[in-house]
């Protein structure tokens, strides 16, 4: 249980409305037990509508440029917010949630079960990036 000792009611004054409010003992406490020196200077109202302004203003924000393709799955025209290159395809939001959702997850692609992870021919991750520098002595670099 918290005790205020030390801790007094403190009238403040909000810096966007003018109104005054009060910092209880109780806040003070919290606030100095999170590690929070400065005191509060908007009223807990303007300070919720502040929060609320600032969370509804990423899904109004522009959302920059597009790029209008056509879907490699089902051939209707699409808008994308990357550059769409020849060699790979591009699909539209309906074909790229089917797509997704018929891909295995990474965390299931590969298993670490089994003899051959132990056996020395597990190929996934970086150990087939690292062959090329197999012939490189490792003892020297600090990595852990």
């Amino acid at each position: 249980m918290m005790s205020n000792e030390g801790y007094r009611d403190r009238i403040l004054t909000c810096r966007d409305c003018g109104q005054d409010f009060t910092f209880s003992s109780g806040e003070q406490e919290f606030y100095a037990s999170k590690g929070l020196t400065n005191t509060p200077s908007r009223c807990p109202s303007c300070r919720a509508a502040r929060r609320g302004a600032q969370t509804n203003s990423s899904s109004r924000a522009p959302r920059g440029e597009s790029y209008e393709t056509t879907c490699a799955n089902c051939g209707r025209p699409t808008s994308v917010p990357f550059i769409p290159r020849e060699d790979r395809p591009v699909y539209c939001s309906d074909c790229f949630q089917a797509q997704r959702a018929s891909r295995p997850r990474r965390d299931e692609s590969r298993s670490y079960s089994g003899s051959s992870y132990g056996g020395g021919s597990y190929s996934g991750g970086r150990a087939g990036r690292d062959r090329r520098d197999s012939g490189r002595d490792r003892r020297d670099t600090n990595r852990w």
